[in-house]
């Protein structure tokens, strides 16, 4: 097995806020590299259950070799937004202790030159989490319509030069597919203009094309309201964010679900509100986590405990 690289972001803070409680039931939506999981295993066992969900093998794989000492894990090879199925197959209704999910890609899918995430290793253009899907990036650049691709630069990627790099895409695949990730990288370059930024001007379009692929922010909004249905009273979720659109989501759906009104009426017949908000500002990486690992810059987290 290839080494598994893999820094577990904000790891005591995501865990420290599901205040873990031997006995209880927990959920990893995002098994990873194991980190999350392992801390909320010291701290749950030897009564506590801990369920972790991943769909990629090679994480899987390390992560079942990290934690073989702990008989209180089960891992599930399923996508987390199968949560509520999954829990149903293992005869779990409620989640009675909390749910951590940690919604960046792991340093190992970004960095794994055949991953094809990455714009600074020339690869085949893939960039799925999930290596048994069909869907892969190949197909957004190749046969997606050029208004199609202007919007999910746009949407997902923020980039300003959307137009310009759709149709530098239409234009060259027109005379041969586009087919490596050093070629597509290329192309943004060529289709935009240089400007001083430490940015790499792939990175926007990069982005994009990953969330599209994955289904990210779709599964993000889905999941979140599942995983709110099926907390019991109590329970606490920690999600960890990292770009904007992601935390746009949390942010919006734990806000709706702990307002005592949702309904906007002059009379209102809401439900009492699900939640409420433990943190109401994201908890931010420290500067010491920063330097160790440079990426937990962008990373949020947001945490909410089940009232309802």
């Amino acid at each position: 097995m290839s080494e598994f690289k893999h820094y577990t972001v904000m790891l005591n803070e995501a865990v420290d806020a599901l205040e873990c409680q031997d006995g209880k039931i927990y959920v990893d939506c995002t098994l990873g590299g194991g980190g999350h999981s392992e801390l909320i295993l010291k701290r749950i066992s030897p009564n506590g259950r801990l369920i972790a969900f991943d769909i990629d093998n090679e994480a899987i794989n390390h992560a079942q070799k990290r934690l073989e000492d702990y008989s209180n894990l089960t891992i599930v090879k399923s996508s987390y937004t199968n949560i509520r199925e999954e829990l149903k197959k293992l005869g779990i209704e409620k989640i009675t202790g909390g749910v951590v999910i940690d919604l960046g890609a792991s340093y190992h899918q970004l960095t794994k030159a055949e991953r094809g995430f990455s714009f600074s290793k020339d690869a085949p253009l893939d960039m799925r989490f999930n290596m048994q899907a069909d869907f892969s990036a190949y197909d957004v650049v190749n046969t997606y319509k050029e208004a199609d691709l202007v919007r999910i630069f746009s949407e997902y990627g923020e980039e300003r030069f959307s137009k310009r790099i759709a149709k530098k895409i239409i234009e060259t695949r027109a005379k041969k597919k586009i087919q490596t990730t050093g070629e597509l990288a290329s192309l943004i370059i060529s289709a935009t203009p240089s400007i001083k930024s430490s940015i790499h001007p792939a990175t926007r379009v990069f982005q994009a094309i990953r969330i599209e692929v994955n289904n990210e922010l779709k599964n993000v909004n889905f999941v979140l309201h599942e995983i709110l249905d099926l907390l019991d009273k109590g329970a606490i979720i920690s999600v960890i964010s990292f770009h904007s659109l992601e935390d746009r989501i949390v942010k919006q759906v734990l806000k709706f679900e702990s307002q005592k009104c949702r309904c906007n009426e002059m009379i209102c017949k809401c439900p009492p509100p699900k939640i409420e908000l433990v943190n109401k500002k994201p908890i931010m990486a420290s500067d010491e986590e920063i330097k160790e690992n440079p990426p937990s810059r962008s990373a949020k987290l947001r945490v909410a405990r089940c009232i309802f």
